[in-house]
């Protein structure tokens, strides 16, 4: 498992750094389906978490943690590139739910 200090990304305030769980190759009718026609994945594994926001003066500690498998919508966040690995920063309230 990643951890902020192996990926040398460390997101700000409430902000968290998922690694997308890439889904198994599938044929469909024997025909190859190209990564350009692939739905983006829409679950993936926290590797990173901020230290929460801040509201009224006083820290909003943060509910998720590092290895938490999450789902997330579509179009959420921003896709990043580090150490040729591709990640999604985005908002804990852009986090819809934690797999168990």
């Amino acid at each position: 498992m990643a951890t902020a200090t192996e990926i040398k990304v460390k997101p700000l305030a409430d902000r968290v750094v998922v690694k997308a769980l890439e889904d198994t190759e599938q044929m469909r009718g024997g025909l190859y389906i190209p990564d350009t026609a692939k739905e983006k994945p829409q679950q993936g594994e926290v590797v990173a978490v901020g230290p929460g926001k801040v509201e009224d003066g006083a820290r909003v500690e943060m509910e998720l943690k590092v290895g938490d498998k999450v789902l997330y919508g579509k179009y959420s966040g921003t896709e990043v590139t580090v150490d040729n690995e591709q990640y999604l920063i985005l908002r804990e309230s852009d986090v819809l739910a934690v797999v168990g």
